[in-house]
């Protein structure tokens, strides 16, 4: 298999439309599943898509077996394990639920494995602490993958993804794949967990700046939360950047310069409180650029991103982006 053939995992069906138009075709849908949904995803399944499901429930279970009887063709799904709390999921050791989803995906459905994501990695920062989160993550799917295959069921994946626990597994055994997003880009979220450097960031918010209000120590920029975003990753980090950290057009950093507030078209940048910097002579006119906290948030911002090498501010190519559900 090819790269470009997959696999790829997606949080959308028009990620999967878009991405079986370019030639993936080995594609999972990484959010659980509304029945509403299904209809399309036989749509997009009878285009030659291997596109699989994800759930955690009986009634999912019984919804996409249905489908599948009635589309006279099995649709595959995993079932979701919970690993951390963090989010939606059946708990690893659940024996009875886990049988009980399987029992009814397999009338009509198909069992493909199953399938987590370590999202309490993204509060932890010490480095051995996001070991213990990447074991955490292995053990609770081999430990569903082994009930269910003591169970005489099918599990041919097992699933973990999160960055901050691919970049710190230590043993993937008995895993079969690893999902892991935005280490494309990084972002200030990932710089503040240890698992990458603010120069390590490849994607940024180019601004201009529009006015001052010297009395309150605010430069003000033309990038506000429609352009970053409302996420404020770092919130709950031992640093917190706010909306972004400010460099010059070139990238780097300015000293303890910070996006410090946003309204929606208007950016407030600020020196850090009690940093004791100082705010740097930036004219109306100028370009500034806002690393940001979310790489996924602020990108889901635009249409297309220009693409820049290191520091260089000419534009090498474009990429499109898209949206929509």
């Amino acid at each position: 298999m090819t790269a470009k053939e997959g696999p790829a995992t997606v949080s959308t069906l028009r990620e999967a439309q878009v991405f079986a138009d370019a030639g993936v075709m080995d594609i999972i849908y990484a959010v659980g599943i509304a029945p509403a949904k299904l209809g399309k995803v036989i749509e997009l399944r009878r285009q030659g898509i291997d596109l699989a499901l994800v759930l955690d429930s009986v009634e999912q279970a019984q919804a996409v077996a249905a489908a599948s009887r009635e589309a006279g063709k099995a649709i595959p799904a995993l079932i979701e394990i919970d690993c951390d709390g963090h989010r939606s999921g059946v708990l690893p050791n659940d024996r009875v639920r886990l049988l009980a989803i399987a029992g009814a995906l397999m009338d009509g459905a198909e069992l493909r494995g199953v399938l987590t994501h370590a999202g309490g990695s993204y509060g932890v920062q010490e480095h051995e602490a996001l070991e213990r989160c990447a074991e955490e993550e292995r053990c609770a799917v081999v430990t569903a993958a082994t009930i269910l295959r003591d169970a005489g069921l099918p599990c041919p994946i097992v699933s973990v993804g999160s960055t901050p626990t691919a970049h710190r597994a230590v043993d993937l055994t008995g895993v079969t794949e690893v999902r892991a997003g935005v280490f494309v880009f990084f972002d200030l979220v990932m710089a503040g967990i240890g698992i990458c450097k603010i120069e390590d960031i490849a994607i940024s918010v180019l601004a201009t700046v529009i006015g001052h209000q010297h009395e309150k120590g605010w430069i003000l920029i033309d990038a506000g939360w429609m352009a970053m975003s409302r996420d404020l990753g770092t919130a709950r980090q031992e640093v917190n950047h706010r909306y972004g950290i400010v460099c010059d057009s070139n990238g780097r950093p300015f000293e303890n310069l910070i996006l410090a507030d946003a309204n929606q078209e208007h950016g407030i940048i600020m020196v850090r409180p009690g940093s004791g910097a100082t705010l740097p002579s930036l004219r109306i006119g100028d370009r500034v650029r806002i690393l940001p906290c979310h790489a996924c948030a602020t990108g889901a911002q635009f249409r297309s991103y220009h693409v820049v090498r290191g520091a260089c501010d000419i534009v090498e190519g474009e990429w499109q982006r898209f949206g929509g559900w």
